[in-house]
């Protein structure tokens, strides 16, 4: 194994609604559809980080404590993803700095809006039944 180049952590947050739907954003560097979330720094906790991340991209404060629904592993950036299924707690989503676009999308929807490797996080993070996922992927594909 190569020390030269740590893995990174980041945290995602699946926001259900009442009519558990869940709230995706368009990044603006990105085209597809996804969960908000962002890297983990290396001062913060896990709880502080998931709530500012999906601030920032959202303009919604997320109700703590947060349910573990999957840890992903991207083979090819070597980044692990945290992902929680949240309830919204206060604020209206909005766009801004990071987010071109947001909507919330229902179960039937999700396989055609993301790439499978987020779409797999977000339904994970709906079906409250099964255990944490633990799963790897390419960036899109499942592996």
């Amino acid at each position: 194994m190569t020390t030269d180049r740590p893995h990174s952590v980041s945290v995602a947050g699946v926001v259900v609604d009442e009519r558990g739907r869940a709230l995706l954003i368009k990044r603006r560097d990105s085209s597809t559809w996804e969960p908000p979330g962002g890297v983990l720094d290396p001062g913060g906790t896990i709880p502080e980080a998931l709530q500012r991340e999906i601030l920032e991209e959202t303009g919604v404060k997320i109700a703590l404590p947060a349910a573990l629904t999957g840890v992903y592993k991207d083979m090819t950036d070597l980044a692990v993803s945290l992902v929680f299924r949240c309830e919204a707690g206060d604020g209206t989503p909005i766009t801004g700095a990071r987010t071109r676009a947001w909507r919330w999308a229902t179960r039937t929807e999700v396989p055609d809006l993301a790439d499978e490797a987020y779409a797999v996080r977000i339904l994970d993070a709906l079906d409250t039944a099964s255990p944490p996922a633990v799963r790897a992927h390419d960036g899109v594909k499942l592996v």
